[in-house]
């Protein structure tokens, strides 16, 4: 018998803000379909699919086979790619691997995670970042492509709200990820934030919780979480 908990897809699972949020989700009673590149192990609650989401046809597959029949209510994207670049180092490789991910992967899960949606409607997340609004050195491309996920929002906002779902990102500014500690910026960057440090990858997951886990009155919109760095 199928379990009749709300069920949330979660892209980036297997590290960093992802695996935070499928955590979140489980401890909260969700049914959680972790989804990354990266095989994860099958937990209580949690349901592992190893798929890319830039490539359409087999993401759809992946999670429609994880889902056995039933809806979800929430979808939240947080798989994501942060390589330096400028205009001197930029290619068009790189160019398409970062928009590739950050821009075409979230369009990709936010058109499967339509298509299996509860008849009530939900909530989809996706992840921006502060550099959307407050750009860094070296990050010329990802900082376009994430400019790009808050112009999605607006529009996948208007789009869907016939389906009953809102659609929201969060901008993170810097986080204690395995990312971001193994590339070494980070003890730098949080020198300019406000705050004095950086977030906790479970601070993060509760705003994700709070605009992720039910849809509300707030749709559109883009919630940077940044320390107070966007104020600078």
């Amino acid at each position: 018998m199928q379990s009749q908990k709300p069920v949330v897809l979660v892209t980036g699972a297997a590290s960093g803000m992802g695996k935070a949020v499928m955590e979140k989700f489980q401890r909260e009673q969700w049914e959680v379909i972790a989804i990354d590149r990266c095989e994860m192990a099958h937990q209580p609650g949690i349901t592992a699919v190893t798929a890319d989401i830039t490539q359409y046809a087999a993401l759809r597959e992946a999670v429609a086979t994880a889902l056995e029949g039933r809806h979800i209510h929430a979808m939240i994207n947080a798989a994501g790619i942060f390589p330096t670049s400028t205009l001197e180092s930029s290619t068009d490789a790189l160019y398409r691997l970062i928009f590739d991910v950050n821009v075409l992967g979230s369009v990709n899960m936010t058109k499967v995670a339509s298509e299996f949606i509860c008849p009530q409607g939900g909530a989809f997340l996706l992840f921006a970042s502060v550099d959307a609004f407050a750009v860094s050195p070296s990050q010329l491309l990802y900082s376009a492509s994430k400019a790009a996920v808050v112009s999605l929002v607006k529009s996948l906002a208007i789009e869907l709200v016939g389906q009953g779902i809102v659609v929201n990102a969060i901008a993170p500014g810097w986080v204690e990820t395995e990312g971001t500690l193994k590339s070494g910026r980070i003890h730098e960057g949080v020198k300019s934030v406000p705050l004095q440090r950086a977030a906790s990858v479970t601070e993060i997951a509760d705003w994700v919780w709070h605009l992720g886990a039910q849809p509300g009155y707030v749709t559109g919109e883009t919630l940077v979480i940044s320390g107070g760095s966007y104020m600078r």
